[in-house]
């Protein structure tokens, strides 16, 4: 049965993002998941999986503006970074894909995870 799941680690703090929010777009950019990281940085439950997770293009919105405001972090009026959308394909509906988002103020990566 394949999934979609996602982690987000704060780098500039060295730890997960816990309460950061993010929402998850199919091709069409309707709104499919809307969610907040838990203390490890993960959402309890897949964003999709089953007969949901379907091959496609799918955008993921990171709030990472909103995050570190929160987290006491001075950002510009207009931060560097605000929201983060990762954009990427589903090719085999049943196989895992992980998207994590490794994060801080001024810089992230990601890639697909295990």
């Amino acid at each position: 049965m394949g999934k979609l799941t996602t982690h987000v680690l704060d780098t500039a703090h060295g730890c997960p993002a816990a309460g950061l929010t993010l929402r998850l777009f199919d091709s069409s950019k309707k709104l499919l998941v809307e969610t907040t990281t838990n203390s490890d940085g993960r959402v309890d439950r897949p964003l999709l999986e089953g007969e949901a997770l379907k091959a496609g293009t799918y955008t993921l919105e990171f709030e990472a503006g909103s995050y570190f405001r929160k987290r006491g972090v001075s950002l510009a009026e207009v931060p560097f970074l605000d929201v983060i959308p990762i954009g990427f394909g589903i090719g085999e509906a049943g196989a895992h894909y992980h998207v994590p988002l490794l994060v801080s103020p001024y810089a992230y990566s990601t890639y697909r995870g295990s």
